[in-house]
């Protein structure tokens, strides 16, 4: 289990033009090889007068599976330069396929290279990425005198709660990096003089897109 690594949320193309070649580069987060395989083969079918459709992908958390295909481009020129672009942006769970479409003059070793690199790096670009988070769901209760404490505490170390019930007291939920709970915890007790009860819950990894806390299937878009 690792504290946080970078995903795609929604997936993108891009295409580029290199003397008169068209590439076109589809990226999309996929959870695992089957995921992986069949957008492959889809996009192989919805291009399938293509002259290329040459693919890479990576999956697991410190993308220990890593695969890639030149489909007929010189041998390595074309689906290893598109993994290691993938690799160097620090990308894990993803697929891209770079479809070609030949414009009559060859490009060379070298420029097959650049071509394919340039195409995927154009493809990340038009992505939306995150960053999941291993973390902790906490929920506290507390009485009205010590509300104003923890909330001043969430905000200064900007916080997300998660949900909040008003009654005769208040209990609240917050999800957090797994790292800072126990700093958390301690921060909490000490505001509230040890009224607060601060219950440990589930442990999940989530993301945070424009001020929104994504947990589960949403931490990836659907469209």
């Amino acid at each position: 289990m690792v504290e946080r690594y970078t995903t795609i949320y929604k997936g993108a193309a891009a295409e580029i033009t290199e003397k008169k070649s068209r590439f076109i580069a589809t990226l999309k987060y996929v959870k695992d090889e089957d995921e992986a395989l069949a957008f492959i083969e889809s996009m192989k079918k919805q291009y399938w007068n293509a002259t290329h459709n040459c693919w890479a992908y990576v999956l697991g958390q410190r993308q220990e599976t890593v695969r890639c295909s030149d489909d007929g481009e010189p041998q390595g020129t074309a689906g290893k330069p598109m993994l290691d672009v993938l690799t160097g942006a620090g990308i894990c769970y993803g697929v891209v396929v770079v479809t070609r479409y030949f414009g009559g003059t060859l490009l060379g070793t070298g420029g097959l290279v650049r071509a394919y690199s340039k195409a995927v790096q154009e493809g990340l670009k038009e992505c939306v990425t995150v960053e999941r988070q291993y973390g902790i769901q906490m929920e506290i209760r507390t009485d009205y005198n010590g509300l104003g404490k923890i909330q001043y505490l969430l905000g200064q170390q900007k916080i997300p709660v998660l949900d909040a019930q008003y009654e005769a007291d208040v209990k609240m939920k917050i999800l957090l990096p797994a790292s800072r709970f126990e700093k958390m915890e301690a921060d909490i007790t000490e505001a509230t003089n040890g009224k607060a009860v601060i219950n440990r819950q589930e442990e999940l990894y989530f993301a945070v897109l424009d001020g929104q806390v994504l947990t589960g299937s949403a931490m990836v878009c659907e469209e």
